[in-house]
């Protein structure tokens, strides 16, 4: 049997006593981790421009085909091929010369005409006279009073012809029914024109100003305008007096805005949709026929509209959604509906907020839903 000495035992006391405290302590909880700091808006409805575009294509207001309406040699070409002509201006010239001719002959024969029933007159005024004193015979009075009318017939028919050699020689200019731009010729100068076939189609003139652009609207647009007009979610103005802004394939706006003149009763059987045309003026012939350009409609509004930040609005899985700050100061996640984009940074939310909502803007991606956040204000 060992003893131990005072000292000894006390040193093994004390080993002992901190062995026995060491294997009971636990290690100490971390720190909770700040609350990640975001920024919010508040759900404010508002009253906004509701603007609908469209892919249209231009088109002339008035495209004339330049059609000869004579036979005969093209003599002379007028203007330059894809330039701007002005109404009046002389595009092709055909051979004058045989319809000079044909109408000299008419009005030769419209002489020959007018001195028979000179003659056919001064017999009638003879006979006349006579007949009442029944020194001639009713007969004779007949076939003078006939000689008359036939004669004065004879100037009629000659007259005509007369005015149809004018005719003929006057459709041997052609000149421009409108100011446009004028195609290039079908044909080249001193080729046969014959007026009753393909060659008769010279050239084309559209009109530049003002000009049409057209534009489709499928069915299921329509039925949807139908119903958030009628849910009141949309706002059309009074007759459906939309105006038009065009904006070119560059991005620029075109700087004239127009209004629509007509829109197709009937959608077409081929595409489900329908016809709208608008007028814009264009002045400085800046628009072209046949170029592609977006046909926004401007007059629409969309009340008590919910509008945020696009920064906003997250995409997730099933859907958009967004973080929403509740009034204990947790986060929540909202599933939303949006719709159109309001402007370069902004979205419209359809379904989902309501107002008062404030949702996070700035730091979505800290946040842990059913945690809290600290909300400051947003950097400048």
């Amino acid at each position: 049997m060992f003893c131990l000495n005072k000292a000894a035992a006390a040193a093994l006391a004390g080993a002992l006593a901190g062995a026995l405290v060491g294997g009971c302590s636990k290690e100490a909880p971390p720190p909770p981790k700040p609350a990640p700091q975001v920024t919010v808006t508040t759900v404010t409805p508002q009253t906004i421009p509701y603007v609908m575009s469209f892919v249209a294509q231009t088109e002339s207001s008035r495209q004339v085909d330049i059609v000869a309406r004579i036979s005969g040699y093209l003599d002379k070409i007028a203007y330059r091929e894809g330039e701007l002509v002005q109404e009046g201006q002389l595009l092709f010239e055909l051979d004058p010369k045989p319809f000079r001719a044909q109408l000299d002959a008419a009005k030769g024969e419209l002489r020959s005409q007018q001195a028979r029933l000179a003659t056919a007159r001064a017999n009638l005024d003879r006979i006349r006279p006579l007949a009442k004193m029944d020194a001639v015979s009713r007969a004779d009075l007949d076939k003078a009073q006939g000689d008359f009318d036939s004669a004065r017939a004879g100037v009629f028919a000659a007259q005509a012809k007369v005015n149809e050699q004018e005719l003929n020689l006057g459709y041997t200019t052609i000149e421009s029914p409108v100011t446009g731009l004028a195609s290039r010729s079908s044909q080249r100068q001193g080729a046969y024109i014959n007026a009753t076939s393909e060659s008769a189609k010279l050239t084309y003139v559209a009109a530049l100003d003002p000009i049409w652009v057209n534009f489709s609207v499928s069915q299921n647009q329509t039925t949807k305008m139908k119903d958030q007009v009628e849910k009141g979610q949309i706002v059309a103005p009074p007759n459906l007096d939309f105006e038009v802004e065009v904006v070119l394939s560059d991005g620029a706006v075109y700087p004239h805005k127009g209004r629509i003149s007509f829109s197709d009763p009937s959608f077409s059987q081929e595409t489900g949709s329908f016809l709208v045309r608008a007028v814009l003026p264009n002045p400085d012939k800046a628009l072209r026929p046949g170029m592609f350009v977006t046909a926004r409609l401007h007059g629409a509004t969309r009340p008590n509209a919910i509008v945020l930040p696009q920064l906003a609005v997250q995409q997730g899985s099933n859907g958009h959604l967004v973080y929403v700050v509740k009034p204990d100061g947790n986060a929540e996640v909202r599933p939303v509906v949006v719709g159109d984009y309001q402007g370069d940074k902004d979205i419209v939310v359809l379904t989902g907020l309501q107002a008062g909502d404030r949702v996070v803007v700035d730091g979505a991606l800290r946040v842990t839903p059913g945690q809290p956040v600290k909300i400051v204000e947003a950097k400048k």
